[in-house]
């Protein structure tokens, strides 16, 4: 059984492939707009965002501000969420055009794709809320890698890198100076930037 598409009433360890992203630039700008306007900006974007994740069998774990988090799981969870986040890349430049046209609004989608086990799960005791929780160490170090990335571009582990290798699924990606955690080797990262860099961050 998908442990991802099922509610879980008793919580699995699985292997996942996890997702997170997030807007550089809107944050900030929206202490300037309209409450409706930033509401209205903020749906367009996670509906773009899970447009892109559920085409590619995706599933969307939890929102917080301005950052999604997802995961994928089974075989070739790894390219798809790649695919998500190229998906992501290139249709977030139409809605960042848009944006800057009517808001003036420069923004960018960045993100962080890592692989490893996690815990998820449904609470089933008295403090039970009905939220599916995701907790483990490759969605801390996704979370980690997300703010390595830099304006508009996705970096990845060494696992995804190796997975989409194993799968024969190519990809233009530079090597970048290695995550560095505390009380662990550095792990070694690439990152996919727009065609176009952005100059912020």
């Amino acid at each position: 059984m998908s442990a991802l598409r099922s509610d879980i009433s008793v919580p699995v360890r699985t292997s996942l492939v996890i997702l997170f992203v997030e807007t550089r630039g809107f944050t900030r700008i929206s202490e300037m707009l309209e409450p409706e306007v930033v509401i209205e900006r903020l749906e367009e974007f996670f509906a773009l965002i899970t447009v892109a994740i559920e085409r590619y069998e995706g599933t969307v774990i939890d929102v917080l501000n301005d950052t999604l988090i997802a995961a994928y799981e089974d075989d070739g969870a790894a390219a798809r969420a790649v695919q998500s986040a190229q998906d992501i890349q290139r249709k977030f430049t139409l809605l960042e055009e848009s944006w800057n046209h009517d808001y003036g609004i420069r923004a960018a989608a960045s993100m962080g794709i890592h692989s490893g086990t996690a815990v998820i799960g449904i609470a089933a005791g008295e403090n039970k809320s009905g939220r599916r929780h995701l907790i483990g160490d490759a969605v801390s170090v996704a979370e980690r890698m997300l703010h390595r990335a830099r304006a508009g571009e996705f970096v990845m582990s060494k696992p995804i890198v190796d997975a989409l290798a194993a799968a024969q699924f190519a990809l233009d990606a530079e090597e970048l100076p290695a995550l560095e955690v505390a009380r662990r080797e550095p792990i070694p990262l690439w990152g996919v930037p727009l065609d176009t860099r952005l100059d912020f961050t």
